[in-house]
């Protein structure tokens, strides 16, 4: 059983922003895997089906952001849920749009919503997919950036990332994550 978890912020308002690179790729999945994500426990939104014969649970936090945590370790709790079948999905400004990067452990860095699931569930050891969404060009603030409005076209180059991820977390569910690593940890070609 696996735990697909896509990080972001709950309500419209923030449906298209950067920071919710994660809830855009449940989005996907979902709809690859006709899950549908409607039902509510562990602070989340979240549904479950089976993929080749594996069974699937997509979880979208509705703690906000910084809190995430909370809601993956309620449901890594609830359904017994290891660490090697929990797969993160979140934005990352240090890969630019359009590229993601799978990885099986590391530091949360500067992202608040990874800091809160790796002090929620005790480790760093779990496999995450990280979309692309670049840094700010101008002088702005973070906050300001990772939440603020994101041109049409932007939002093109965010969405090729998006369906990237979904086609990464696919992957290592069918062949594992060293062979999905070998895969998708390139820049895309331009």
């Amino acid at each position: 059983m696996y735990l697909i978890v896509g990080l972001g912020n709950p309500e419209s308002d923030y449906s298209k922003t950067r920071h919710n690179m994660g809830f855009n790729v449940i989005n996907k999945l979902s709809d690859e895997w006709n899950i549908e994500v409607n039902k509510t426990k562990f602070k989340a939104l979240f549904g479950q089906g089976n993929v080749d014969g594996e069974k699937v649970i997509l979880l979208k936090p509705q703690t906000y952001m910084n809190l995430s945590g909370e809601s993956v370790i309620e449901a890594m709790n609830f359904y017994k849920i290891p660490e090697d079948k929990l797969i993160i999905i979140y934005d990352d400004i240090d890969i630019e749009p359009g590229n993601i990067r799978i990885r099986k452990n590391g530091s949360a860095g500067t992202h608040k919503g990874m800091k809160s699931v790796i002090e929620n569930i005790g480790t760093e050891d779990f496999c995450r997919v990280r979309v692309g969404i670049g840094k700010p060009k101008e002088n702005i603030d973070m906050i300001s950036y990772v939440i603020g409005y994101i041109s049409e076209n932007e939002l093109k180059e965010l969405d090729s990332g998006v369906e990237i991820a979904k086609e990464a977390v696919m992957e290592i569910l069918k062949n594992g994550a060293d062979f999905a690593m070998n895969k998708y940890n390139k820049k895309k070609d331009v």
